[in-house]
């Protein structure tokens, strides 16, 4: 959230003509005269963005962050599905944001060919090329969150497919009568996502001990 709200994308430097900084939709320059920052740009009024690219990345950054709020309501589904089931839509999520992030910061350096960064940055500015600005450390720490997204997915990835593995493809469940019953695992995950721990036998006549998903 904080990579989508705070303007600090690119900056000033000691050999620009002016001071100030951009970030995804707001920005600031210095006034030649009076030196003082005039800041303009709002997420609520896209005229006010310099550049087409601009509001491009904000789209994608912004639905990036989206989707990391989305993985942290997700986590209320423990309480309704299996966890291998919450595990798998959380990576899915990471991986996305990562992908839509990745976008963002690759279409952001498309619009330093606006007037407004021109003026700031200096004529030599253009089209992925940054003239006498420099990147200020929201960019960074985007990238920094592009690679813990996918960390984050390989983690939910690698939870799910322990989940899905905890219990034998088939097994036999003795109930508290002395009766004993045989399962097949997808199908019994499918039927009992809430079932407690029980006394489980596998195909060598062990006894083992299963866990809820949860």
């Amino acid at each position: 959230m904080v990579v989508f709200i705070q303007p600090y994308w690119i900056g000033d430097s000691v050999n620009t003509p002016q001071s100030g900084y951009f970030g995804l939709f707001y920005y600031c320059i210095g006034n030649p005269i009076t030196s003082e920052l005039v800041c303009k740009g709002s997420v609520l009024d896209f005229s006010s963005i310099p550049s087409g690219a601009f509001k491009t990345a904000m789209f994608f950054v912004g639905t990036s962050m989206l989707l990391n709020v989305g993985t942290m309501v997700s986590f209320s589904l423990f309480f309704f599905c299996s966890a291998a089931g919450v595990y798998k839509i959380c990576a899915w999520m990471q991986t996305s944001s990562a992908v839509l992030l990745v976008m963002g910061c690759m279409i952001y350096p498309d619009g330093w060919d606006s007037p407004e960064v021109k003026r700031m940055c200096g004529e030599r500015t253009s089209k992925y090329t940054l003239g006498n600005c420099t990147v200020r450390w929201a960019y960074i720490l985007a990238i920094i969150c592009i690679l813990d997204a996918l960390m984050l997915a390989l983690v939910a990835f690698t939870l799910g497919n322990r989940q899905d593995n905890l219990l034998p493809d088939e097994f036999e469940v003795e109930t508290g009568e002395g009766k004993t019953n045989s399962f097949n695992n997808s199908r019994f995950k499918k039927l009992n996502p809430e079932a407690v721990p029980t006394t489980v036998k596998n195909h060598a006549g062990h006894p083992t001990n299963t866990e809820n998903d949860h």
